[in-house]
């Protein structure tokens, strides 16, 4: 039985294309400058961000972990929504690797308001830690594949901004949002002084993101990027995958939108399954069972459906992805039904 693997967009194996697109890189040394294909890759989400410069990057945690490190120093705080990826999926590199302070912000499936943006922003005085950054996610992870509306978003921005806070945003499945809004990707980034794309979750790359944000600060992020070991040489190869999913990869995500879609509505007819299929909005959703969530993950894998536990006694994650098709979703609640009964 060939297992139907929800666990997330990041198990996706490269297309025929897309191998063909690696085998065929030009490729050069890129800590020289000298990759064609990482710099037109570099310029080319730049360009669909609307912000001046790019910088080709192993992985989305070194893409954001980058940001902070750019834009804060030892002692400084970072605002971010209470669930976010830095806090819990980043192994606690914030403080470790920069000196910095995470403070945790309440917000409902992921989003913040600017009330509470502005109230968590510290005073100036030599007690506490200065407050340099906030730092946001669309779409949010743990809050459900959640898009950020993007007046919301803009109100959110503004409220920093007037607190002299600069902003990042973590938009590792931001093409996610844009397919699910119709609204451009550039239209969120633009409000931004960094944003970080990735290009292995959605888009169906194997490897690679991007940071992308002004020219000085993406110098900056180049310098470090070096410090941590991410400075790659003939990584043409690599970013030929990303220019081709970037190419042609971001429109077809409304059909992981639609299989999520339909696997929470066959989920919510199943008893004592609950799924909130309104909050559904792009690939990810979030189910409560029954039983116990590590319990019910077991259960499921015997029955050839892999998906991970999402934070709570009995939810379980599912993303749909490139690599699960709608003959696939069907199949997967046939499985789901056997093995809950």
């Amino acid at each position: 039985m060939q297992p139907i693997d929800f666990r997330s967009d990041t198990v996706t194996r490269p297309t025929p294309a897309m191998r063909r697109a690696i085998a065929d890189a030009e490729v050069g040394d890129d800590v020289y400058g000298e990759d064609p294909t990482v710099s037109r890759l570099e310029a080319r989400i730049a360009e669909r961000l609307g912000l001046e410069a790019a910088l080709f990057v192993p992985s989305g945690t070194q893409a954001n972990q980058l940001a902070i490190g750019t834009h804060c120093r030892p002692g400084d705080e970072v605002l971010t929504e209470s669930g976010s990826h830095i806090l819990h999926y980043e192994g606690g590199a914030v403080p470790a690797l920069w000196g910095v302070q995470p403070a945790p912000l309440p917000g409902a499936r992921g989003l913040l308001t600017p009330d509470v943006v502005a109230a968590a922003v510290r005073e100036e005085n030599i007690h506490n830690p200065r407050t340099r950054l906030l730092s946001l996610e669309n779409t949010h992870n743990r809050g459900g594949g959640t898009v950020w509306p993007l007046e919301r978003f803009r109100a959110v921005v503004e409220a920093a901004r007037a607190a002299g806070l600069a902003v990042h945003l973590d938009g590792a499945r931001l093409f996610n949002a844009q397919v699910a809004t119709g609204v451009p990707a550039s239209s969120w980034a633009k409000l931004t002084d960094t944003t970080a794309v990735c290009f292995s979750k959605g888009l169906g790359a194997p490897v690679g993101s991007a940071l992308v944000g002004r020219a000085d600060l993406i110098r900056e992020a180049r310098r470090l990027r070096k410090r941590l070991g991410g400075a790659m040489r003939q990584a043409g190869v690599l970013a030929a995958a990303a220019l081709y999913a970037l190419e042609h990869h971001v429109d077809r995500l409304a059909e992981d939108h639609a299989n999520a879609k339909r696997l929470a509505t066959g989920l919510a007819e199943l008893p004592g399954v609950k799924v909130d299929v309104a909050h559904v909005e792009t690939n990810i959703l979030v189910a409560q069972f029954p039983r116990p969530a590590t319990e019910t993950v077991a259960l499921l894998a015997r029955h050839g459906v892999l998906v991970n536990t999402a934070g709570g006694p009995h939810a379980l994650r599912l993303v749909t992805h490139l690599d699960v098709s709608a003959e696939d979703i069907e199949e997967a609640l046939r499985r789901i039904r056997r093995a809950v009964a």
